[in-house]
C-alpha cells in the first residue's frame, strides 16, 4: 500500500477482520454429513473446523469462500449460498473477526475431498455425531446451516 493510499484510507478506529466459513453437506450412508478439516495451525491446532479463511483486501466474499474451499479441500465448482454473518466478540482468539458463512448440499458420490494448505486432514462427519470440540463457533454455524437445509427439505 502506498503512503498516499494509506493516508486516504487510514482510520483512527480499529477494524475487524473479515473471513468466510463454508458448510458443505452430503447424504452419506443415509445420514447427513458435513465436511470438516483438521486444523494444521494455531489457534485450535488439530481440532476439527469448517473450511474457511480471511478475505483478501481486494477480494469479494463469494470469491473468498470458493478459494478457501478449493485450497483447503480441493473442492471446486460447488454452488455456495450465503447463510449468515457471525460476529460475536471473542469468536476468534487472534483478533476481532466477522465471518460470513456459506453452505451447500452436494451429491456425495461426486465429491472427492483432499486436505490442502493449512488443513492437516479432511473428513466427512455425521451431523448427529460431530466431534465433541469444534474450533471457533463452528458448531453454531453448522447448526444454523443444518436448520436451513432441513427447513428447505420440509417444504
Amino acid at each position: 500500500m502506498t503512503p498516499e493510499h494509506r493516508d486516504k484510507y487510514w482510520y483512527d478506529y480499529p477494524h475487524p477482520a473479515v473471513a468466510t466459513d463454508i458448510v458443505v453437506f452430503a447424504i452419506r450412508e443415509e445420514r447427513l454429513h458435513v465436511l470438516l478439516i483438521r486444523r494444521g495451525a494455531a489457534p485450535f491446532r488439530d481440532q476439527w473446523a469448517l473450511p474457511g479463511g480471511f478475505v483478501g483486501i481486494g477480494e469479494a466474499l463469494d470469491d473468498c469462500a470458493r478459494r478457501e474451499l478449493a485450497e483447503e479441500t480441493g473442492l471446486t465448482g460447488i454452488e455456495l449460498e450465503q447463510l449468515h454473518a457471525f460476529g460475536a466478540p471473542g469468536r476468534d482468539p487472534r483478533e476481532r473477526v466477522i465471518s460470513v458463512a456459506y453452505f451447500a448440499l452436494v451429491p456425495a458420490d461426486n465429491v472427492v475431498a483432499r486436505a490442502g494448505t493449512d488443513a492437516a486432514a479432511v473428513a466427512w462427519h455425521a451431523v448427529d455425531a460431530l466431534p465433541e470440540l469444534l474450533a471457533f463457533d463452528h458448531a453454531d454455524i453448522i447448526a444454523m446451516a443444518h436448520d436451513c437445509v432441513a427447513n428447505r427439505s420440509a417444504t
